[in-house]
């Protein structure tokens, strides 16, 4: 893909993934995190999801962490005046803790749950709680169109990511499928931004607008059979050895 294309597109909307405010309220609900959390928003980003965030954690501190300085430049730009909300440019495995919750919409898939799970675990605070979006495949035998958007990505089940956060050493608090209308808002801006560029697009373009195209339209006929499967896990508590 033309990267360059790509962040065309991207660059200045208002989030970079499925999801919504209540998806994240489940979630930090489901983790019990505390009004004065320190959070890690991994893979943030053009920060998206940083004002729910807050909203659950008001007396809070947000880490978002994105390695496109564009969708950086933009988060700083949304919460310039928030002494809460610290974004910058990095590799959202290398963020030193501890965090009290570690979010990650949609970018868990760059490294695998289980090894990023893994990597995280040392970032976490006593008692924190890890809240992260995978796809997801919701029935088996998807129709051939579903198997092609997800070519090349490793996507299973829930029973399969279960398995992938049990591995990890981690256990899950609870799940449930990505809303329909946070899907709704990541696709809307994409739609009217593919309305904009179409007239003026060069062939690197036209690929990249007609690709995102064709995921839309694949979500909203097959949503009952892909998604997004939203995950609150805490590391498993060893039991010490008794002689």
């Amino acid at each position: 893909m033309d990267m360059t294309a790509f962040f065309r597109l991207h660059d200045g909307l208002p989030r970079e993934g499925p999801g919504s405010a209540a998806d994240v309220l489940w979630a930090t609900s489901r983790a019990a995190t505390l009004a004065d959390a320190s959070i890690l928003d991994a893979g943030c980003g053009p920060g998206g999801d940083v004002a729910a965030l807050l909203q659950a954690a008001p007396d809070g501190h947000v880490l978002a962490l994105d390695s496109h300085p564009g969708f950086v430049a933009d988060l700083n730009n949304r919460f310039a005046n928030d002494p809460r909300v610290t974004a910058r440019c990095g590799d959202m495995m290398e963020a030193e803790g501890p965090f009290d919750l570690i979010w990650c919409a949609g970018a868990i898939y760059f490294v695998g749950v289980t090894q990023a799970l893994q990597g995280w675990r040392s970032a976490l605070s006593k008692g924190g709680a890890i809240a992260f979006s995978q796809a997801c495949l919701f029935k088996p035998d998807p129709p051939a169109e579903v198997d092609a958007l997800f070519e090349g990505l490793p996507v299973g089940d829930a029973d399969q990511i279960r398995a992938e956060i049990d591995a990890a050493g981690f256990e899950l608090i609870d799940s449930r499928p990505v809303s329909d209308d946070g899907w709704e808002a990541y696709y809307q801006p994409q739609e009217a931004r593919i309305a904009k560029l179409r007239p003026t697009a060069d062939p690197a373009l036209t690929k990249v607008l007609d690709a995102a195209e064709v995921e839309m339209s694949v979500w909203r006929a097959h949503r009952d059979h892909l998604g997004y499967l939203l995950c609150v896990v805490k590391p498993k508590q060893t039991v010490p050895n008794c002689v």
